[in-house]
């Protein structure tokens, strides 16, 4: 077994371990080829051949990397088609537009609050729920500068 043959197994394995966390299997799977790829940036058609996987699966797979922040296009002089790449800084950028999510559940939890009474068990678990929220939003500004801090 060559190098590569298991660098593409551990890449498949690292996708199986994304999906079981959640990701979309056809996202994990390209990711797992930005995290493992030996060029410097990759279009569409080529993670589409390495994963044998139809054109549009990957289209929709690469929206929703960018979209996260997770990877993003390149130049490419003289090439007709997009090139992409995973960010220098994939996962604290990852991390911070998690902060859309948050918010959200902080709405979430202020509608439901308002929709329940003071002594309703509902009324304090959201309560509870959208405590945990402002903390964490509280908190990623001052762990993300650590972050940038330790690895500058």
């Amino acid at each position: 077994m060559n190098d590569r043959h298991e660098q593409w197994q551990a890449a498949e394995r690292l996708a199986l371990t994304l999906i079981e966390g959640g990701l979309q299997r056809m996202s994990a799977r390209t990711l797992a080829v930005f995290l493992f790829t030996d060029q410097e940036s990759v279009t569409a058609g080529e993670i589409a051949d390495r994963l044998e996987a139809s054109a549009g699966s990957v289209s929709g797979a690469i929206k929703s990397l960018l979209t996260v922040g997770l990877i993003e296009r390149l130049p490419a002089p003289g090439s007709r088609r997009e090139h992409y790449r995973l960010r220098d800084d994939a996962w604290a950028t990852l991390f911070t537009s998690q902060n859309t999510v948050i918010q959200a559940m902080l709405q979430a939890a202020a509608a439901g609050i308002a929709a329940t009474e003071t002594g309703d068990p509902a009324h304090q678990r959201l309560t509870q729920m959208r405590a945990f929220y402002a903390f964490l939003l509280g908190e990623l500004p001052a762990l993300l500068n650590r972050w940038h801090q330790q690895n500058t």
